[in-house]
């Protein structure tokens, strides 16, 4: 029968209408049958390119030369240099687009993802947001940093070499703040992180989880907004990602990869996006604001409705497509 489910972290109301659909096998698509090569000369990330890439931001070697470089992205939505200023009329306010916009170059081959790299390939790509995230804390113009990734056309993707982004702003976009609000509410109301109660209750039902590590939980929430709809949460309450330690990362590599590698066997390599959401960062660590990421595969359309209402419509269970994902038989 369907349902409105209520997300207690984000404040959405989601329809559960899975009588509107089958069941999550129907989201199965047919793999890509054109295997990209391991190295393709006129991509720009591929090795023997870098001087079309300059200048590099940041940078990790090994004894082929770099592993993963960080470089600006050739149309950015925001200037790296000027100063802030703001305009703030009655009717009328804008503020300088000044800020950070990096390309993650994640590996040295053409052809990898996140599902086919090793969980160590992860976590130094981990490791390097950490890095360049504490750098670009340093810039009192920025007030805000996304970290996100597309994959696939559907997600935003124009090239396949393995690859994400950085973006910092000069303001707080106006969903962090929601969400920010929503969790102070909670923490006034019942003395706790939303987070972490999410996350002890998800452990304690278990229907939803699709891994656990010793440092991270993957599930799909209760009110997912969209099919397979994942969330990877740490279990040490942390308000910034940036606070994360190297144990933990190594942790999040693996996990990650193995969510990731899920989606692509059991679903036949769907888009999706990856987004870190955390704290802004003149806020290093607060009693109700918890760090996490989420992964969004790209399985439907925002139609009339979800854009007249902010609602979306979920037509499946996310008991069952979380029970979907762990059944996924991974490979070594």
């Amino acid at each position: 029968m369907n349902e409105l489910r209520y997300n207690i972290v984000t404040g959405d109301w989601v329809i559960i209408a899975p009588e509107r659909s089958r069941r999550p096998t129907e989201f199965v698509a047919s793999a890509d049958a054109v295997l990209p090569q391991k190295h393709l000369a006129s991509c720009p990330f591929c090795p023997g390119n870098e001087a079309e890439t300059l200048p590099e931001e940041y940078s990790v070697s090994g004894s082929e030369g770099w592993m993963v470089r960080v470089i600006p992205n050739r149309f950015p939505a925001l200037a790296r240099t000027g100063e802030r200023s703001r305009h703030m009329g009655p009717l009328h306010r804008h503020v300088s687009a000044v800020g950070v916009h990096d390309v993650v170059v994640e590996h040295r081959r053409h052809d990898l993802t996140v599902a086919t790299m090793s969980a160590d390939d992860v976590a130094r790509v981990l490791w390097v947001y950490r890095e360049r995230f504490r750098q670009i804390r340093q810039d009192l113009r920025i007030e805000a940093i996304v970290v996100f990734r597309n994959h696939g056309e559907a997600a935003g993707s124009s090239l396949h070499h393995p690859h994400s982004q950085i973006l910092a702003t000069p303001i707080v976009p106006a969903q962090f703040r929601e969400r920010i609000e929503t969790a102070i509410r909670h923490y006034d109301t019942f003395g706790e992180c939303v987070f972490c109660a999410m996350v002890r209750n998800e452990v304690e039902e278990g229907s939803r989880m699709v891994e656990t590590s010793e440092h991270f939980v993957a599930f799909i929430p209760y009110a997912a907004v969209t099919p397979f709809h994942t969330w990877i949460v740490p279990v040490r309450h942390a308000s910034s990602f940036d606070a994360i330690t190297d144990a933990e990362i190594n942790d999040l590599g693996a996990v990650l990869r193995s969510v990731i590698a899920r989606l692509e066997l059991g679903l036949g390599n769907p888009a999706y996006n990856y987004i870190i959401r955390t704290i802004p960062i003149r806020t290093l660590n607060t009693e109700y604001f918890h760090w996490y990421l989420t992964i969004v595969p790209r399985l439907t359309r925002t139609a009339g409705f979800e854009l007249g209402s902010g609602m979306f419509i979920n037509a499946t269970l996310p008991e069952e497509n979380a029970e979907f994902l762990r059944t996924v038989e991974l490979s070594q």
